[in-house]
């Protein structure tokens, strides 16, 4: 295409513009308008159809080099190159409002905090519920072969896994030592080998933790090695709370086996709760939650172990001890969460859904407990609008990350993997779901400049969760891994103007490059009748200035 367009406009000069060139050189002089005239009248009929068949297959070469060019940025930055350089650099030149001007100041300043929001809620959480490793990751594993967990999820584990299990006076005893560098291995065998070390040296909590979570490869085996855990951890727990005040060394090590001895009692909890042992579960996070806010340390409240209590007590189907928790949870100073927004969503959808019908309440009009359910319901979509697929069975579940991104993909699927028997157990709950959730959106304003009952949500959600779930990526041994889930994105990404634009003109232009090769003479009818009619208020303006203005001095003019 490239030397076929090439050859055209070789020939096109050389036969066409060079005699072009000639026949103006031999114009007798005269008035300035008739020559001007005549110039443009011969130039026009100096045009062949193959000029117009090089015009426009020029044009649509140019704008579809410049679509696939944007598509391919789109596609990888989320934005138009076109409108980013436009906005960026020729946006000033232009006269643009400088954003650090003092008259902005203010505006600058909300969206400043809007940013920092935003940023504040892109924030990767460990997911309350997640699974044992050994015991279901590593099965399901085996059984189908695909890795449920990336690469990403893992690293976000492993640091975790330092900063609660690690301390700066750990190398003050020798199994400690151990395990903190068996925590920073990325070799699963190495790490199981690090700790049975650090077993044979003496009874070491971490150590019994690293193989519950990644060598058990059952629950109840899990539960055996964290009964081993709790008893060496209640030990070191009781000496260091007596040495906490003698230093910052003691204080350090006392908040480590505070956070040792949380952590084994939560997996006991979810333990219990996995094999059947609800009420023992309950009691053991009941406990835990106590314990929680009477302990000031901030690690604590990573574990969000009221999540794992509203689940257990949905299970039990205690709904007013799930609106006691809600009570205590669900407050506007403390930060929301799938878990929170959709269960209050669910008590209020339990009490109308058995009776719910969309015929009847569209002849009637909804009543207030069923206007209370709709508003709980929207408000838990707009929180995190990918759950309801999930619910309604409309996406497939995979088993959830280690980490969740709230109000992201990730977060959606480790919801709707723990909770989905609770909303199929109401009857009546997923038909009121399906009925009134994508009512939502009508509501949320558009673009997302801001929300209506939450921030505006955050454009960081889909890089996150590209990250911590397992679509298509290359692994560590640089082999393509097999897709499983496709990420869900909110909202969806709309194609940018010049993305359209270029896609008609290189359309529009390979179009009249057709036309023109297969009817020449009439496309070239059309193109001197198009750029006659295009000429014409041009030439009434020159007539207009050639009455006004003398003869002599416009020729005069028109030789300068």
């Amino acid at each position: 295409m490239f030397q076929c367009l090439a050859h055209l406009w070789e020939e096109i000069f050389l036969k066409g513009f060079l005699s072009l060139r000639l026949d103006l050189l031999n114009i007798s002089p005269g008035p300035a308008m008739f020559g001007t005239e005549s110039s443009l009248s011969m130039f026009l009929n100096t045009l062949t159809p193959k000029f117009y068949v090089a015009l426009t297959g020029t044009s649509s070469l140019i704008s579809g080099l410049i679509l696939i060019f944007e598509w391919w940025y789109f596609r990888k930055y989320g934005t138009s190159f076109i409108e980013q350089v436009s906005v960026s650099h020729l946006r000033p030149l232009l006269g643009g409002v400088d954003s650090s001007s003092p008259s902005n100041s203010n505006t600058s300043n909300g969206d400043a905090d809007s940013n920092r929001q935003s940023v504040s809620e892109c924030k990767v959480w460990r997911n309350p519920l997640n699974l044992f490793r050994g015991a279901e990751y590593n099965r399901y594993t085996w059984v189908t072969g695909r890795e449920p967990l990336t690469y990403y999820d893992m690293n976000l584990s492993a640091q975790d896994h330092q900063t609660f299990f690690t301390c700066d006076s750990d190398h003050l005893r020798p199994a400690d030592a151990i395990m903190q560098k068996a925590w920073r291995e990325r070799n699963p065998q190495a790490r199981i080998s690090a700790a049975h070390e650090a077993l044979e040296l003496e009874d070491c909590a971490t150590a019994y933790i690293l193989l519950a979570e990644e060598e058990a490869t059952t629950i109840m085996e899990a539960e055996r090695l964290f009964k081993q855990a709790l008893k060496a951890g209640e030990g070191c727990y009781r000496r260091s709370q007596q040495l906490q005040h003698h230093g910052t060394q003691y204080e350090a090590q006392h908040r480590r086996d505070t956070n040792v001895l949380v952590y084994i009692k939560r997996r006991l909890a979810m333990c219990s709760r996995k094999l059947g042992r609800t009420r023992e579960a309950v009691k053991m996070m009941r406990d835990l939650c106590v314990f929680q806010l009477m302990k000031e340390f901030p690690l604590l409240s990573m574990f969000n172990i009221h999540e794992n209590l509203l689940e257990s007590l949905l299970e039990l189907q205690n709904y007013a001890d799930v609106q006691a928790v809600l009570a205590k949870y669900d407050d506007i100073s403390l930060p929301k969460s799938a878990t929170i927004c959709y269960t209050a969503a669910l008590l209020k959808a339990r009490a109308v859904s058995d009776k719910f019908s969309p015929e009847a309440a569209s002849r009637r009009g909804l009543s207030t407990a069923e206007m209370n359910a709709v508003e709980a319901i929207h408000r838990a979509v707009e929180f995190n609008p990918h759950v309801p697929k999930y619910l309604l069975e409309m996406k497939s579940l995979i088993l959830p990350p280690e980490h969740i991104l709230k109000r992201g993909d990730s977060e959606a699927i480790a919801y709707a993997f723990f909770h989905l028997q609770h909303w199929k157990r109401v009857e009546g709950a997923l038909n009121l779901l399906h009925c009134t959730w994508e009512g939502t959106f009508r509501m949320i304003p558009y673009p997302l400049e801001k929300g209506h009952l939450f921030y505006p949500y955050p454009i960081c959600t889909e890089t996150a969760d590209r990250e911590l779930l397992p679509s298509k990526r290359h692994s560590k041994t640089h082999t393509v891994r097999e897709v499983f889930h496709e990420v869900s994105v909110y909202p969806k990404k709309e194609l940018p103007f010049f993305i359209l634009f270029t896609a008609g003109l290189c359309s529009f232009t390979a179009m009249l490059a057709l036309l023109t090769h297969q009817f020449p003479e009439l496309m070239g009818v059309f193109a001197k009748a198009f750029l006659s009619t295009l000429f014409a208020p041009l030439n009434f303006i020159m007539e207009k200035v050639e009455s006004i203005l003398p003869s002599s001095l416009w020729h005069q003019l028109t030789r300068i």
